[in-house]
């Protein structure tokens, strides 16, 4: 009698993946063992660098990295996580610092160089707002996702194990942070701390009605091994993902499901600005260029070596047109 082939899948416990952890979605053939108790930044090392899971979510710019060098690994289109990310650039208040601008010539504290937020956040401030990232001297506290040479004209140093970024930026160390989380310091009202952008949100809106950007944070990684054993599993998985984002967002959108005033409005808020599906999976023309700018920062600040396609980087899911649809 067949069974199914078993994958282990590693990710985040997010509500669109809610149907498949809990069984009421199941891709077709594939027994999953989910593993989601872990931060980010574990998971992704121990995809990339322990080869600990069959598939996993992982960091968009640390997957692109592993991909010009060779990893043995590839994507599907699905990116479980997005953010923006004016509102994660900290300063210290007393180093005269009001614009992006004043940034320029600075020192910049980061947890991770590669990590993905910091890459949009240096991309941004780059081609938004005329900060070049090479006129800035940064400082990275933790080993990368995957190691990378530097260009050398980046000014680039990795700190001891007794420094921290958040610490450095109260004291005056540093005079910037860009970080991937609320950092303690402002969570707390230090004084010496506050966001370059305090109105961060109407910055996040006026960015998106520019750019059309809602900032991809994580893609699907996947072993090239699996795919080429089971070159059908991709499409099945991938059919699973959007079935539990459909069930995930009918379900969220009930102002019931949480303990927020004015739930409800900020939904149609969101809806009314990144329409129906802001978390949509596939090459649709918006994700294209979400990802080809991406791409475009990575190269361009010395990430990668070679300017690859979506084509090299993302497998194909595509059923044919209009396929996927008809009775069994």
């Amino acid at each position: 009698m067949a069974s199914d082939i078993h994958l282990t899948l590693a990710c985040g416990d997010y509500e669109i993946v809610r149907a498949i952890k809990e069984g009421a979605v199941k891709p077709d053939g594939i027994q999953l063992t989910m593993v989601t108790k872990q931060d980010s930044s574990t998971r992704h090392w121990r995809f990339l660098r322990n080869g600990e899971f069959d598939v996993a979510e992982l960091s968009s710019s640390s997957y692109l990295i592993a991909r010009d060098q060779g990893f043995p690994i590839n994507s599907l289109p699905v990116f479980l996580h997005r953010r923006f990310r004016h509102g994660f650039i900290f300063i210290n208040t007393k180093k005269g610092i009001k614009s992006p601008k004043d940034l320029i010539g600075k020192k910049i504290g980061v947890k991770s160089y590669q990590v993905s937020a910091i890459l949009w956040l240096r991309g941004i401030l780059e081609h938004e707002y005329g900060v070049p990232h090479k006129s800035c001297e940064w400082f990275s506290e933790i080993d990368e996702d995957v190691e990378f040479v530097p260009p050398d004209d980046l000014k680039l140093t990795r700190l001891p194990d007794d420094k921290y970024v958040e610490k450095m930026l109260v004291s005056g160390e540093l005079d910037a942070v860009l970080h991937p989380d609320l950092i303690d310091p402002f969570l707390e009202g230090n004084p010496n701390v506050a966001r370059l952008f305090p109105d961060y949100k109407n910055d996040e809106i006026a960015y998106y009605k520019k750019t059309q950007i809602f900032p991809i944070m994580h893609v699907m990684g996947i072993r090239d091994s699996i795919v080429e054993k089971y070159p059908w599993v991709p499409v099945e998985l991938y059919k699973a993902f959007n079935e539990a984002k459909r069930l995930g967002m009918k379900r969220m959108e009930n102002p019931r499901i949480a303990p927020v005033v004015w739930y409800r409005e900020a939904w149609e808020e969101q809806e009314e600005l990144l329409g129906k599906d802001p978390w949509e999976y596939g090459m649709t023309d918006k994700n294209i260029h979400n990802l080809e700018t991406l791409v475009g920062y990575s190269y361009e600040q010395g990430l990668m070596k070679n300017k690859m396609s979506l084509d090299q980087l993302f497998l194909n899911v595509e059923q044919g047109r209009k396929r996927g649809t008809f009775r069994v």
